[in-house]
This record gives structure tokens, sequence and C-alpha cells, in this order.
């Protein structure tokens, strides 16, 4: 393609600030209802001013329009009237035979000039400036033609025609891509807003599912640990069972009321009539779990060296209980049978360490291990991390599974 046809294919284009989009202002399609009115109404307008037009010429007191120059006249003005029902997939085309059209006949002066508006409106500036030009040539044409007036009547006549269609029509353009662009941004707005929402529930069944773990897998791992002692020793004392049955009771009894308080905790609003929310762990309720690990058969040894453990922020100790709880029953899935260490020290002008550490089984349990999500570490470490503190855990080189967490405080 030569240098001279690639640039008026350019120009040729859709003049869009958003050009290529099928969706855009200027796509040529099926001509809708909309269209049809449009369209209707101009060829309507452009014919009602010609025939005006004709009869004012006929019908002059000074030199009245009549014979041949009259039926040319009316003939290129129907040409021109007719054209602009393809004004919308060639307006180049039929804005430059208006033009033509115009030099012969003024009643074609009305259709010519809303094919160089619609010009405007769909195609680049180059174009409209090109066949504005011709609009001086031909309205000279007109007046040495017709003879019926002088040369700059016309033209100053013609040329503010001109200059007021184009102006017309790059208004409507500029508003329909206005329009366009609105519509783009409320799309767009709506798509992201709809991102976020995503976001936000998967958000949500994120922190469902860390308080749903956290407060709920313990109370499960203590149930199938009592459970498993007596299903592998039938053979205990009637009174051992009975406090076997109990501890199951009671953990039960636990696990339901720890479930209902989470689950009120995490409704948006409580009704008047709900259950308060239990509190919130605390360094102090570190032995309690204890407790409750060796009562289920667990061996752990525990040191807890803290200054003043009640002035301890809320979410520091509800911090260091999870992270404890979630080890301990670590420990009891996959390291059943070995020997714990919990160690807790801090100050407040120190900061607190949490140390849980239990030695690796040498060998796999005979019975199969309780089920786990292999998320609880992970979550502890997101939970750690939006704290301020760090926390690691793996094997250490003496065969210990450790984890540790140095919190702030």
């Amino acid at each position: 393609m030569s240098r001279q046809r690639r640039y008026w294919a350019e120009q040729l284009e859709p003049g869009l600030l958003l050009a290529g989009d099928p969706a855009g202002p200027d796509t040529v399609g099926p001509r809708t209802g909309r269209d049809w009115v449009v369209d209707a109404v101009g060829f309507g307008v452009a014919a009602t001013f010609g025939v005006l037009i004709l009869i004012q010429a006929r019908y002059d007191t000074a030199n009245p329009l009549t014979g041949s120059p009259l039926l040319i006249d009316a003939v290129c003005g129907a040409l021109a009237c007719l054209a602009l029902w393809w004004r919308r997939r060639w307006p180049l085309g039929v804005a430059l035979a208006g033009v033509l059209l115009d030099t012969f006949s003024s009643s074609a002066t009305i259709a010519g000039l809303l094919a160089l508006s619609s010009l405007a409106l769909h195609r680049r500036l180059r174009p409209v400036l090109l066949v504005a030009a011709l609009w001086i040539p031909s309205a000279v044409g007109y007046a040495a033609y017709s003879a019926r007036t002088d040369v700059l009547s016309v033209l100053l006549l013609v040329m503010a025609l001109v200059l007021a269609s184009i102006a017309w029509g790059m208004f409507v353009r500029a508003r329909r891509q206005l329009v366009f662009t609105l519509r783009e941004r409320a799309l767009r707005a709506e798509a992201e807003q709809g991102l976020h929402a995503d976001r936000a529930r998967m958000a949500e069944r994120t922190r469902i599912a860390r308080e749903m773990h956290d407060v709920l897998a313990h109370r499960i791992s203590l149930l199938a640990l009592h459970a498993g002692a007596l299903e592998v020793r039938p053979d205990l004392p009637p009174d051992q069972v009975r406090q076997t049955a109990e501890l199951l009771r009671s953990t039960a009894r636990q696990a339901l009321e720890e479930l209902r308080d989470v689950i009120g905790v995490l409704r948006e609003q409580q009704g008047p009539g709900s259950a308060p929310a239990a509190p919130q762990p605390t360094l102090g309720d570190i032995p309690r779990l204890i407790s409750e690990t060796r009562r289920a058969g667990a061996k752990i040894d525990f040191e807890m060296l803290v200054d003043h453990p009640e002035t301890a922020p809320s979410a520091l100790g509800r911090d260091a209980y999870r992270i404890v709880q979630e080890a301990l029953t670590n420990i009891g899935k996959h390291a059943r049978g070995t020997a714990g260490q919990v160690r807790i020290t801090g100050a407040a002008d120190r900061g607190l360490h949490v140390s849980v550490r239990n030695r690796l089984p040498v060998q796999a349990p005979a019975e199969p291990a309780l089920p786990g999500s292999g998320a609880g570490l992970l979550g502890l470490q997101e939970r750690v991390a939006l704290a301020g503190g760090v926390l690691v855990h793996g094997p250490d080189g003496s065969g210990d599974f450790v984890v540790d967490a140095d919190l702030r405080w």
C-alpha cells in the first residue's frame, strides 16, 4: 500500500476517542428504530427546506427560476436528499456528493450540510476540513451558474452554514464519546466492585475458618484421644472408665459452647435474645489448657515465667494461647505418646517468647492419625505477622519439632 493510500485509510477510520472498540458509538451495524426515526427526520427536514427554497426561487420577483434550471435544481435536490439514507455507511462519499450537487442546485444545500454534519460526527477532522474547503468553489460555481446573486453573498452565507453544521456534528460526536466513556467507567467500576466483594467474601471465609480451627481443633483432638484410650484399653476399671466418660462429656460440652460463641462473634448483628459471647482466652488461661491436655494422657512439661501476666494486652494473650493450643493439638495428632515442653517467658519491656517443642516420633503410630487441614501453623504465622511478631516452626538439629514465636508487648 502506498503512503498516500495508507494516509487516507487512517483518516477514513471512525474518529473515536476509543477507536477499535466494537461497542463504540460509531460502529456501523443494522439500523435501529432510533436510526430510522433520525434518518426520516433528516430526510424530511432536507426535503422540506429544499421545496421551500425552490418555491422562493420560482416566484422570485427580481429573477425567477424557470425552465430547465428549475428542473435541474429540483432533480439535484432530490438526489441529495435521497443520498442522506446512506450517510451512516459512506459519510465521506455522501458529503462529496452533496458538495457536487450543491454546485447546480440551491435546494440541495440543506441536504449537503446535513451530510457534512454527519461526516464531522463519524470521521476525523481532516476529511471534514477537505469537504468544507470544497464548499468554497461549489458556492462560487453556483453563483456563476445561476447568475441570480453575487458571489460574495453566496460565499458568506454558505461558509457560515458550513461552520455551523461542522460544529453541530462535532458537538454530537463529543457528547456520544462522553456517554460512551462514562458507560465504560461505570462497567469498570461495577466489575471492580464485584471483585472487591469477592475478595471480602474470601477474607471473611478465611477468618471464619481460622476461628473455627483455633477454637474447635483442640477440643475435638481431646475427644479423639479420650475415645482412643477407651478403645485400646477395654480392661480399664469401671471407675477409670467412668472418669474418662466424664471427660468426654465435659470436653464435648465445652466444644459446643465454644462453637456457639464463635458463631455469635462471627454474626454481623446479634439479636436482643442472643447469648453473650464468651471472653477471649488470655495468658492466664494457658495453665488450664495444659491441665486439660495432661488429663487426656499427654506428657507436657510446662514453665511460665512472665512478669505480671494479668497486665498483658488481650490480643497478646489470645495470640499466645492460640499458639500453645495449636502446637499441643499437633502433638496429639502427629506425635502421640511423645513428651512436649511449653516455655513462656517475657515482660512488658522485653516482649513475649512462646516455645513449644516435642520429640519427633521414631515410627509411625499403629492407629490412623487424626485428620488435619494442614493450615493451622500457616494461620498462626499470619496471625503473628499481623500482630508484628515472628513465628518459626519445623524440626531442629536435635530431633525435636519446635514452634517458636516472639510477640510484641
